[in-house]
Formats: C-alpha cells, structure tokens, sequence
C-alpha cells in the first residue's frame, strides 16, 4: 500500500514538474474569449479586451478567435479591430476580413456543430510596461448576426 501511494506521488509530482515546465516555455502572453448574446451580436455592441502592461519588449503576434454555429448565415466575417496602446495612447484600427466557408460550401474551420478559427491580425512592437485596450465589432451589412458566438484575442511574444 504504501509504494502504492509513493508511485502515485511520484507521478502527481512528475505531472506537475512537466505542466509546469511546459508553462515556462509558452510564448502566450494572453489568451481571452467574450461571449457574444445568444440573440445575436449587433453591430455596436462592442467586445473590449485589456491586456495588462507587458512584462518584457519585443515583438507580439497578435491573432483573433473565432467560433460560429451553424446559424451564422454568411461565408465570411467582417471585424474591425481598434486598439489603443498605453501610456503613448497609439491607435491603431485595422479591418480583417475573415473567410469562413470557401466557394463550395466546405467549412474552414475545425469543429463539428461550433467551429473554431484562428486568424493573424499583426505583429506589434511593444515596450516593456505597454498595455492594450482593444475593441472589437463587426462589419457587415446586417446589423444583427446570429451564430456567433464567442470572439478572442491572444497576444504571443515572437
């Protein structure tokens, strides 16, 4: 029983070395998703993320989150990203177009009933102590899109 018991802490103990290891050597600063209304997202409801101040300069790849459900009605996305860098209060807006569905109907997202995309918005130089304020909102024609139902925002140092 009990080398039952110092095998098992052993392995709790390797796991956590492991997990913790692994923690190190992530280059994600910051990884958030919003949830957007069940009803639908309208057009100036704006999500916000802010990113707490850098830790360290360099060089940041910046990438947006998406999941949708079979009730998003369009092949593409429209979003407009604003952001403000602090203290310098930098502005930054930039539009990404993301395609969702290619022109026969294949879904280019992975998932089964919600699917997830991945797209790069920018690379951005940041000094120690910056932080983010970043806005997003859609762009499309409709004012209220359903099947939307989260959008994210992950910072990682190149």
């Amino acid at each position: 029983m009990r080398s039952l018991i110092k095998h098992s802490l052993a392995a709790v103990a390797a796991a956590a070395l492991l997990t913790g290891m692994a923690a190190c050597n992530r280059k994600t600063v910051y990884d958030h998703y919003s949830h957007t209304p069940v009803a639908g997202w309208e057009r100036n409801d704006t999500l916000s993320f802010d990113i707490k101040p850098m830790a360290a300069g360099g060089e940041y790849r910046e990438e947006v989150g998406l999941r949708i459900n079979d009730a998003y009605p369009f092949m593409g996305l429209s979003l407009v990203i604003e952001q403000t860098i602090l203290p310098a209060h930098l502005i930054r807006s930039d539009t990404l177009n993301c395609k969702l569905i290619d022109e026969h109907g294949t879904v280019k997202g992975h998932g089964i009933s919600t699917y997830q995309y991945n797209f790069h918005l920018t690379t951005l130089t940041l000094n120690e102590g910056d932080s983010l304020h970043i806005a997003v909102r859609h762009n499309m024609k409709r004012e209220i899109l359903p099947g939307i139902s989260d959008i994210g925002i992950r910072l990682s140092q190149q």
